[in-house]
């Protein structure tokens, strides 16, 4: 039994989506897995039911585990106070009790320069990440509050460093970095962890990139200095894992930046 049994954790983004070698292909298959070999049950949010239904299916019978998926997309044209307050709804009368919301969802028109870029474009990923972000934390604070429980946001280097078309992306990961250094510093008397990662993760995104466009590739995605890009569950899934332990409380409000093995590093 891992040190998570009994405890649910909401991961939004999250369906099925593997590599080629057959390990996880996306940030938030990666951290469910991590999560279910923890013995934690898991609610499970995205666009794509059948990459839902896919992710319930495997992560069951493997570690025995509950999932219970929720079809959810916040977006410019939807009640998202609505669709957030169903998640969540759904989550506490199927367990009960919400011990970590891992804000992980995110869309974006990437590549797109900054004078190109429209309004529908930037609302996409305003909505599916920095808004989202807002709606889940603030529907979700009255139970964590209860299980002095955690929350993990994701933001990126694409903020942090500038990347080359991805305004709206970075403009939106940027927003949640502050909304959860004032949340760290809002929530942490009531004993809610608040943490935010930038991961550098080898998904199945990357992948096909790589193999549509090796010189797109090689242009734009560097290697970390670790030499590897980070494992979705091993590294970045691990993390999440660690960050939900009563023993990293004091870490509160840091921004852990993950690159390719290089661990916890403020």
């Amino acid at each position: 039994m891992g040190f998570l049994t009994g405890k649910t954790a909401i991961i939004t983004g999250a369906g099925r989506a593997v590599l080629s070698d057959g390990r996880c292909g996306s940030i938030g298959y990666g951290i469910a897995t991590a999560y279910a070999k923890e013995g934690a049950n898991l609610v499970i949010t995205g666009r794509n039911v059948q990459k839902l239904t896919a992710a319930k299916e495997e992560l069951e019978s493997r570690h025995g585990i509950k999932v219970l998926t929720v079809q959810a997309d916040v977006n410019a044209g939807a009640d998202n106070e609505a669709v957030v307050a169903n998640v969540v709804k759904q989550a506490i009368d199927t367990f009960g009790r919400i011990d970590v919301l891992i804000n992980n969802a995110q869309a974006s028109a990437s590549g797109v320069p900054l004078a190109e870029h429209t309004t529908d474009q930037f609302n996409l990923a305003l909505y599916s990440g920095l808004y989202a972000a807002f709606y889940y934390m603030k529907a979700c604070y009255p139970y964590l509050k209860e299980t002095k429980g955690s929350v993990i946001n994701f933001a990126s280097g694409a903020g942090l460093f500038g990347n080359y078309g991805q305004s709206a992306y970075a403009a939106a990961k940027e927003g949640i970095r502050g909304l959860t250094r004032v949340a760290a510093t809002e929530w942490g008397p009531d004993g809610i962890n608040v943490n935010i990662i930038c991961p550098l993760a080898w998904t199945a995104q990357l992948e096909n990139f790589e193999k549509a466009y090796p010189d797109a590739f090689k242009a734009n995605v560097k290697m970390p200095p670790a030499g590897h890009y980070g494992d979705a569950e091993l590294e970045i899934g691990r993390v999440c894992v660690q960050l939900a332990h009563p023993d990293f409380k004091y870490m509160s409000g840091e921004t852990i930046t993950l690159e390719g093995g290089m661990g916890l590093r403020p």
